[in-house]
Order: structure tokens, then sequence, then C-alpha cells
């Protein structure tokens, strides 16, 4: 009967639990609570726990490797930032019309502004670096202040670049270059920006740099003295419009002649025809005179100037049967007939004992050549009929009678000129015979030669017997 009821009292111990075996549940229910609530403040803990371990290791090796950290944070949001908003730029830049945001992205503005947030990154995280002390954080806001201040600075300085781009892509910028100005307004830029660095770096006012400047007046002067004489030249040199981008001009004594390429504030660059290139200083440009050719390009006619150097001997009058022989020549008709019925008139009117050759006035081969090339000049396609034209004898001397031609081409281009002016003398060279005319010119070695030939020989001494 007792063994009976043995497993029907197991059974009930089973199915109703008594006082220790809830005691026993409620504990290890307990145990898994606190586990689980301790799990996640162990997890906070853990920074502070390794900030304490660290700080046992060596005082300053929290601060170090928080300013390392910040360092690589601060690297890692200035290529990010230039990387972001270049390309934000380029793509906004394609997208529109405009040719200011192209000459922006050119200029590299948004690369340089996007140094401020680096500076932002680092004046912000310093107060975030553990155990630093305030000196340390004040010195490292302080450089970030200043490398703000000078990247703004610099992002000023490429938008004034980007204004002179544009406006030199224009066509006001040949007449009225602003370089000059936008290099003063970069100039003064700078200034403010280094004091302003500087009151940031020293943590004081600005006020107290710039009430320093009072008495390094004379100093001021004396370091600055060309940048305001040249300052004063680039106004005068523009508001009298002197000089323009692509002007011509000479100057010997810089060794200065061909194009100007640029006008800057300090210095003037030419481009010299056998391509090298000059830099004068732009106040001397005031100072000392040049020659600009613009006059002669904007005219539309360039001048020639050139002597052909008769021999005297060769001039004489002309026989009738040449004066028969030159009204054959188109440009000579008119002349011959004109000329003849004028001296006729005059050689008529002489008395009867005055009527000899020596007193007659005769039609000569130099005069004739004169109004053979005046007319051959006139009736040029290439040369310029509405500016000066003239055939003149200028002072003979010991080398010969100059016969200068005095025109002007129908153009300005070099090459073309130079093409009309060698056409010219080569018909002028070549008709010269028609005339009876000689060349004067030096003797040569075929001269001598033909000299030496000529001479007869000297007799050579007898033999002695």
């Amino acid at each position: 009967m007792r063994g009976a009821m043995r497993p029907i009292v197991a059974l009930r111990d089973r199915a109703e639990p008594g006082p220790n075996e809830d005691h026993h549940r409620a504990s290890r229910a307990h145990r898994n609570l606190t586990k689980d609530t301790c799990m996640p403040d162990d997890l906070t803990n853990l920074p502070t726990v390794l900030l304490e371990t660290l700080r046992e290791v060596h005082p300053m090796l929290v601060p170090a490797i928080g300013l390392f950290v910040l360092l690589v944070v601060v690297w890692i949001v200035d290529v990010v930032a230039r990387r972001r908003l270049k390309h934000v730029a380029r793509a906004l830049a394609r997208q529109t019309a405009s040719r200011w945001d192209d000459a922006l992205v050119e200029q590299g503005v948004f690369g340089r502004l996007a140094h401020v947030l680096t500076a932002a990154a680092a004046y912000f995280g310093i107060g975030l670096v553990p155990d630093l002390s305030e000196s340390l954080q004040t010195i490292v806001r302080n450089v970030a202040v200043a490398y703000g201040i000078l990247a703004i600075i610099r992002t000023l300085s490429a938008t004034l670049s980007a204004v002179n781009a544009m406006y030199e892509s224009g066509g006001h910028a040949v007449e009225r270059p602003i370089k000059g100005y936008i290099q003063v307004t970069k100039l003064v830029l700078y200034c403010l920006g280094a004091i302003l660095v500087v009151s940031a770096l020293i943590d004081k006012s600005p006020v107290i740099l710039l009430s320093g400047f009072g008495a390094m007046t004379a100093v001021l002067l004396l370091v600055f003295k060309d940048t305001i004489l040249s300052l004063v030249a680039s106004v005068q040199l523009s508001s009298l419009d002197m000089i323009r981008v692509g002007d011509w001009i000479e100057m010997p004594q810089f060794n200065a002649d061909g194009d100007v390429i640029d006008v800057a504030l300090h210095t003037v660059r030419v481009q010299n025809w056998d391509k090298t290139i000059t830099t004068i200083p732009t106040h001397t440009l005031i100072a000392e005179s040049f020659m600009n050719w613009r006059g002669m390009q904007q005219s539309g006619g360039r001048r020639i100037k050139r002597s052909l150097r008769i021999d005297m001997r060769t001039v004489r009058f002309l026989t009738d049967e040449e004066i028969v022989r030159f009204k054959r020549f188109a440009l000579l008709k008119d002349y011959i007939v004109g000329k003849r019925e004028a001296l006729q008139a005059y050689n008529d009117a002489l008395p009867d004992e005055t009527a000899a050759d020596v007193n007659m006035r005769r039609l000569t081969n130099l005069g004739t050549l004169r109004a053979y090339l005046i007319n051959y000049l006139r009736h040029h396609p290439r040369i310029h009929k509405d500016m000066t034209l003239l055939v003149r004898q200028l002072q003979p001397g010991a080398d010969g009678l100059p016969i200068e031609i005095y025109c002007f081409t129908a153009t300005t281009a070099w090459a073309e000129y130079e093409r009309i002016q060698a056409d010219v003398f080569d018909h002028l060279l070549a008709i010269r015979p028609e005339f009876g005319l000689g060349v004067f010119q030096g003797p040569s070695g075929a001269d001598v030669a033909a000299l030496s030939v000529n001479v007869a020989p000297h007799e050579s001494p007898p033999e002695s017997v």
C-alpha cells in the first residue's frame, strides 16, 4: 500500500511545486535579468574604462590619440569637401548656358572655398579632444580661424581672376583692360587678410595692428614705391588709351619691338617679332617715350619710304627720238604731250638772241622717270589712293642722287606690304634702263677684277748682259 502511494506522491509533487521550488525559479530569473541589464552598462562604460587605461599608461597618450583622430577627420573632410564641391560645381556649370560658372570652376573658386569647411571642422572638433589643455585648444582654434580667413581671401582672389577672365573674353578688354585694377584689388585683399590672420594668431583685435601702421607709413611708401608708381601709370595708360593688348609698340631702350600681349599692374609684356618676350615696367611707359603703331593699323595703309640712288653722270636731256618713243608709253603719253606744250610755249616766248638750246627748257630723262613712277603708283591696285603719294628727289651726295618713293599700301599686313614694296622697286629697277639712267653702287670684286684686266701690265726690265 505504501509502495503504491509513492508514485502518486511523486506526481503530486511535480504537478504542484512547493515553496522552495518557487524560490529557486525566482532566483534564476533574477540572475538572467541582471545579466541582461548589466551588458549595456558595460558597453557604455567601455570608453571611460579605455580612457582610464590609457591614462594609466601615459597622461599625454589620450590627447595625442585625440589629436591624431581629429587630424584624420579634418583631412577626410578636406578631401571629401573639395571633391564633392568641384564635382557639383562642374555638373551645374555644364547644365547652364552662362559662362560665369565656367570661369569660376576654371579658376578653382570652389576648391578653395572647401578649405573653409576644413577650418570649421578643426575649430569645432578641437573641443571634443579629451584631456587637452585650454591653452592648446585656444592655439588650435586661432590657427583654424587664421586658416579660414586665408581660405576666404584666396577664394575672393580666385573670384576676381574669374571676373578678369570673363572681361577679357569680351571685346572691351582690348581697349580698356582691367587687369591692373584687379591686381590692385587683390593686393588690398591680401594686405587686409594678412592683418586679420596675424590678429587671429595672436588673439588680438585688428584695430591694434592698424593703429601701428601710422608709424610705418614711411616704410610702407618705400616698400610699395613701385606698386604706387605702377598703379598711377596703369590708370593713366588706361584713361588716355595709350596702350592696349595687341598694339605694336617700339621701345628701343628696352629692345622691345613687337605686339603687346599683357598689360598688368607692374609690367607690360611685349612679344618681339623674333618671338622673344620683353618685360617693361609699367611706369616707364609714362616716364619715357615709345612708339605705338596702332594708328597705322587703324588707318588701313602702311607707308613705303624707300630711295633708289641714281648715278648723276647719267642724267641728261631727252632726244627727239626718245620723246617720240616715250609717247608710246601709256603712263607717259599725257605727260609728254602736256609737258611739250608747256615747254614749247615757254621757249617760243624767248627773245631771238637767247633762243639757243642752252636757254631752252627741255625734257630730262630723270624728270620723265619721276612722272612715269607717279602715274605707275596712281594706277597700282594695291597703293592707297587717298593717302600721300610722292616721288621726290633728296639731297644728292657722294653716293648718288636719291629718288625717294613715298606712298602708302592699301593693306597693313606685313607680308602683303613687303610684297607690294618689292614689286614696286622690282619694276623701277627693270624700267630704269629705258630712261638711260644708271644706279649708283659701290664697286664689287667683279668690278675690281675687270679693272685689273683692262690695265696694261708694266714692262719688265731688260735682262743684264
